[in-house]
């Protein structure tokens, strides 16, 4: 799921610990904690599936690029962790894993990645992995924007960013919770910006999780993605 510092809520706060088996750039390596992008519901505005969102700032979906020009949108460095681990830290809505994990995370996949940054200080992230099994399949695990960027359409520009970089990319996962609709906003946006079909589907339950209330994660699914728009 995708959550932002406002932004998409790709998860709740609550701190998970390499919680899911979902398998990730090796064969017998697997995502530290939640995969949810849910925490957008308040990344730009809340990704999750894909960017966090606070509680204090109401969602404002990122439909669009073009805003925010300012900041700088890179790959993340292991050094990178630290903030990213802050930025999903204060969204408030987004499953905190350990900062272990974001430093694992910046450094092994940062070619999926992006951090974004504005007067030296990072200001939003995205994380992904392309799945083992299908390696033409981008999977978005956590976005995040810090409250101070919301409005910016800074995670659609993380998103846009990542996909230019990624030519071999032709289908783009990620799950969100049923009532996070600033996420379902943002990746309904993204899908209509790049001219692809998004199926929205079953994924993992309620039963599934081994710790108590945390939502059913709907997986979105968008295909036939078109470069150059």
């Amino acid at each position: 799921m995708i959550h932002s510092c406002p932004t998409i809520r790709f998860s709740d706060a609550r701190q998970s610990q390499f919680r899911h088996d979902t398998p990730w750039n090796t064969p017998s390596a697997r995502p530290p904690g939640s995969t949810s992008v849910a925490a957008l519901d308040t990344v730009d505005g809340d990704m999750g599936p894909l960017m966090t969102h606070s509680a204090d700032h109401p969602s404002t979906p990122d439909q669009a690029t073009g805003a925010g020009s300012d900041l700088d949108i890179r790959p993340p460095a292991m050094e990178d962790g630290a903030a990213m681990w802050r930025i999903a830290r204060d969204s408030g809505t987004l499953d905190l894993n350990t900062s272990y994990a974001y430093l694992l995370m910046a450094r092994d996949f940062a070619a999926t990645s992006r951090l974004a940054v504005g007067d030296g200080q990072g200001v939003g992230f995205v994380l992904g992995y392309l799945r083992p099994t299908a390696p033409e399949t981008l999977f978005i695990w956590q976005i995040a924007v810090d409250a101070s960027q919301r409005g910016k359409k800074v995670a659609g520009r993380l998103l846009d960013d990542l996909l230019a970089e990624l030519p071999e990319v032709t289908t783009l996962e990620t799950t969100i919770t049923a009532d996070n609709a600033a996420s379902q906003r943002l990746f309904a946006s993204f899908a209509e910006r790049h001219g692809a079909d998004e199926e929205v589907t079953d994924l993992i339950e309620e039963h599934h999780f081994p710790d108590d209330g945390h939502g059913a994660e709907l997986l979105h699914r968008i295909t036939g993605l078109q470069r150059g728009r």
